[in-house]
C-alpha cells in the first residue's frame, strides 16, 4: 500500500513540474498582461477608497428590490460574502487544475490574461460611473450616524494609497453603481462556462450567480440598479473583448507538452511539417498520387519523363 501511494505521489509531483514548466514559458511571454491586470486591481481598490472621501449619507432611495426583499442585517450580511467567497475560490483553483488533473484542457497563465483584460475593461467604467454620480450607500455602515458613513480628511497621501486594506474594502462607501461583486463573479462563470467541461457545474454556477445578485439586495450592499447594470454591462464587455482577444488553443487530452504556436516556436512547427512530409506553406499542401510514372496534381498530368529532361 506504502509503495502505491508513493508512486502516485511520484507520477503526481512530475505532473505538477511539467506542468509548471509550462506554465512558466507561457509566463515568461504574457508577464507584461498579468502584471497590468493585478496592478490596476490595486488601481480600482484606491478609485474605491478615494469616493468614500465624497460619500455623503441620506435616505435610502426608493428602490423595488428592497420592497421585495427582506434584509438580512448586519447580523446576518455575512451571507453574501460567503456566497461570494465560495465562487471566486472555486473559479481559482479551477484555473490551477492542471496541475494535478490529467485531463489538461487549458493553460493557466492564459486563462488569467483573458480574465483580467475582461476585469480591468468592466473595472474602467466602473470608476467612471460611480464618480459621475455618488448615490447615498444603502448599507449599514453607510447609513446617517454610522461613524463609517464620512471619512475624515487623509493626514497624508501615505493613508490614502495604503486603502486601509481589507477594512477599507468591506466597508467602502459611494462605489455603488455598478456592483463589483457581480463583475467578478459574472466574468468568473462566463468563462468557466465557455472552457469549463462539467455541464452540471455551469448550471450551478450561474444559479450561484443568481442567488448571488438576490443576496447583494437583500444584504443592501447595493441598489437593485447596481446588480441589473451590472448583469447586461459585465456580458456585452466580456461578449465584445472576447472577439478581440485570440482564442486560447484548446489542449487535447496527452498533450500536457505541447505549447501554443508562438514566434519562437515557429520554426520548429515548420520542421516537423517537413520531417512529416509536408511543406510549411500552405500552397504546398496539395493531394499528389503517383500513377503509372505519371504524378497527379490537381487534375494536372505532368509526365516525369519530361521533367527530367528538362522540358
Amino acid at each position: 500500500m506504502s509503495f502505491y501511494i508513493g508512486r502516485e505521489a511520484s507520477k503526481l509531483w512530475k505532473r505538477i513540474c511539467a506542468e509548471a514548466a509550462i506554465e512558466i514559458n507561457l509566463l515568461a511571454e504574457n508577464w507584461k498582461y498579468v502584471l497590468g491586470g493585478l496592478i490596476f486591481q490595486y488601481i480600482h481598490g484606491l478609485s474605491a477608497r478615494g469616493v468614500h472621501y465624497f460619500h455623503r449619507p441620506g435616505p435610502i432611495l426608493q428602490d423595488v428590490g428592497f420592497f421585495l426583499l427582506p434584509e438580512l442585517g448586519q447580523d446576518r450580511g455575512y451571507i453574501s460574502e460567503t456566497l461570494f467567497t465560495t465562487i471566486f475560490l472555486s473559479f481559482v483553483l479551477w484555473t490551477f487544475h492542471p496541475f494535478i488533473v490529467k485531463s489538461k484542457k487549458i493553460y493557466t497563465v492564459l486563462i488569467w490574461c483573458r480574465v483580467l483584460a475582461f476585469l480591468v475593461a468592466c473595472q474602467i467604467l466602473r470608476i467612471i460611473t460611480f464618480y459621475s454620480t455618488q448615490l447615498p450607500g444603502p448599507n449599514y455602515h453607510c447609513r446617517e450616524g454610522s461613524k463609517l458613513a464620512r471619512l475624515p480628511r487623509p493626514d497624508s497621501i501615505l493613508e490614502v494609497l495604503l486603502i486601509n486594506f481589507p477594512r477599507g474594502v468591506l466597508y467602502g462607501c459611494g462605489d455603488l453603481i455598478f456592483s463589483s461583486h457581480m463583475i467578478f463573479s459574472l466574468v468568473f462563470v462566463r468563462t468557466y462556462h465557455k472552457y469549463g467541461t462539467r455541464r452540471f457545474v455551469k448550471y450551478c454556477a450561474w444559479l450561484g450567480v443568481v442567488i448571488q445578485s438576490l443576496l447583494i439586495i437583500a444584504s443592501r450592499k447595493h441598489y437593485t440598479v447596481d446588480v441589473i447594470v451590472a448583469w447586461y454591462t459585465v456580458n456585452l464587455v466580456v461578449f465584445f473583448v472576447d472577439k478581440k482577444l485570440p482564442e486560447i488553443p484548446e489542449r487535447a487530452n496527452g498533450a500536457g507538452g505541447l505549447l501554443p504556436l508562438s514566434k519562437d516556436n515557429k520554426s520548429r512547427e515548420e520542421n516537423h511539417k517537413l520531417l512529416n512530409g509536408n511543406s510549411g506553406d500552405s500552397a504546398d499542401w496539395r493531394p499528389r498520387t503517383q500513377v503509372n510514372g505519371k504524378i497527379m496534381e490537381e487534375g494536372n498530368v505532368v509526365h516525369v519523363e519530361a521533367v527530367i529532361n528538362g522540358a
